[in-house]
């Protein structure tokens, strides 16, 4: 199968890998020649170009773009694709997209791959990048099975975990796993560089170990996908944020009167849960 994938960073470039190595041949684009050579030196790709037309020959088609360049990018697509060509992207975010793509084209599905790291680029792309990671998919009633399925046999095809859902519910759950805790983490290391003495901030940097690693990482990830996430997920990231302060809010005040018991309730609750969310 032709496949073609459009931004060739961590995902778009791991993917390029997976599916290369079944035997596609894939095709990438991206707005820079060095990536495209980058891709192919790689083996990500067959062959790359900066220019869309080189996906005209693809029957599927990936946009891997920032969130903000996946309905531009898509809509400078259009005049080179077969109408029969399926296309899916995969961005963290889905109401937006899936609005403004799925009346322009008949075989588009949402998608969004829970898989990445901190680094980012066509350098920070890996092989089996989505084995037994969550791959949710959003189509609508009007979406044709027939596309529903090659996503999904494509899907099936990296060992991802398949989830189906609407768009608004996808965006809700992933401002709380997703979108909250990088917003929650940025305001954490902004809590501590608040710290007037230096010397204790001082301590504090050469003291902060795993603990702080954990709870620290995605909020000193790249900004650009925390803009993103806000921009295209804005309600349900400020109901998120709301919640969230009213939790804090919580435990404030029981410190604040020395409520040791109903703390400690507080925090087995929240033990207990954890595993609900990972393993």
């Amino acid at each position: 199968m032709n496949i073609g994938i459009l931004g060739l960073g961590l995902i778009g470039g791991s993917l390029g890998f997976d599916l290369r190595s079944q035997g596609h041949h894939i095709l990438g684009v991206s707005r820079r020649e060095s990536t495209c050579q980058k891709a192919v030196a790689l083996g990500s790709v067959d062959s790359a170009s900066v220019d869309l037309s080189l996906l005209a020959t693809a029957e599927v088609v990936f946009i891997c773009t920032p969130l903000a360049l996946i309905v531009p990018q898509f809509t400078q697509l259009i005049p080179y694709l077969s109408p029969t060509t399926v296309v899916t992207d995969v961005g963290s975010a889905k109401v937006q997209i899936v609005e403004a793509i799925s009346p322009l084209w008949d075989n588009f599905i949402g998608g969004h791959p829970m898989a990445g790291t901190a680094d980012s680029g066509i350098e920070a792309a890996q092989r089996h990048l989505f084995v037994d990671k969550p791959y949710v998919l959003t189509p609508l009633t009007t979406t044709p099975t027939t596309a529903i399925t090659i996503v999904e046999e494509i899907v099936r095809s990296l060992g991802a975990n398949i989830y189906h859902c609407q768009p608004e519910q996808h965006d809700q759950a992933v401002s709380w796993i997703s979108h909250l805790p990088v917003m929650v983490s940025s305001s954490l290391i902004a809590a501590c560089l608040s710290e007037t003495d230096p010397e204790v901030l001082q301590l504090a940097q050469k003291l902060a170990s795993s603990g702080f690693r954990d709870t620290s990482r995605v909020g000193g990830g790249n900004p650009e996908l925390g803009i993103m996430m806000a921009r295209y997920n804005r309600q349900a990231l400020l109901r998120s944020l709301q919640q969230y302060r009213h939790n804090l809010d919580e435990l404030t005040n029981l410190i604040e009167q020395e409520n040791w018991a109903l703390l400690e309730s507080k925090l087995k609750s929240t033990q207990q849960a954890r595993p609900n969310f990972v393993e």
